[in-house]
Formats: structure tokens, C-alpha cells, sequence
């Protein structure tokens, strides 16, 4: 299934740059954390999600970077972009090497099935 986006060709040319920019700076943030890191979580404070993704990821031996963008009623137009770019809705957003894998409960799956194992050991 491809995620659907809106058409660039339907977009005002005036607009374009703005819509481009919007949020880099954490965007940027995330993406060099990707590059550096096999495992990147990236969070937000109150949200109990991005806390047992990384306690599950620490029982398991798994190193990992996190990120934490404020709590629910601080830094969510920090956090918004990044919703935008990856499609992903919720926190936890859970990349190994590169690839997003979705929240908690998506880890949790994979570990059970040892997929997460397969994609951290590929290259």
C-alpha cells in the first residue's frame, strides 16, 4: 500500500518553500540520529509508550538513541513535522538502521518474532 500525499503539481508555486522547510530543524535532528545510531527512539514526556519501548529495548541488552520532543501540551509544533514526514500518527516512532518499525507495540512484535533481530543485523 503507498501512503498517500497530497500532489506537489497542486501545491501554489508561493507556497512550495514554506511547505518544504517546515520543521527541518527536527526532521534534521532525527535523520543524523538515524545515520549515527542502529536504534533511535524518538519520544515525548508524560506518553508512557516511548518509556517501555526504551526499558524493553535496555532488558534486552539493545543500545539505543533517544530523542525526546517536550509532553503533550509542549513542543508539538516540533513534534508535527516529524508526524508529517514519516506518516507514523504516534510516539514512540521506533527506527532501526534506517527503517521505521512503528511504536511499542510493533516493537513488541518484532522482538517476539525475531525480526527486530534480523533487521538489526542486516546491512
Amino acid at each position: 500500500m503507498k501512503r498517500r500525499v497530497f500532489d506537489e503539481a497542486n501545491v501554489h508555486p508561493a507556497i512550495r518553500e514554506k511547505i518544504g522547510s517546515y520543521g527541518s530543524a527536527s526532521i534534521d535532528e532525527v535523520e543524523a540520529a538515524i545515520r549515527a545510531h542502529a536504534v533511535v527512539v524518538v519520544g515525548m514526556s508524560q506518553n508512557p509508550f516511548p518509556g517501555r519501548a526504551r526499558k524493553l529495548l535496555a532488558q534486552r541488552g539493545i543500545e539505543h538513541h533517544y530523542i525526546g520532543y517536550g509532553s503533550y501540551l509542549s513542543q508539538w509544533r516540533v513534534r508535527l513535522p516529524l508526524k508529517m514526514w514519516t506518516g507514523w500518527p504516534t510516539f514512540p516512532m521506533i527506527f532501526v538502521k534506517g527503517v521505521l518499525i512503528g511504536g511499542f507495540r510493533d516493537l513488541e512484535r518484532l522482538l517476539a518474532s525475531g525480526e527486530f533481530e534480523a533487521l538489526l543485523t542486516a546491512t
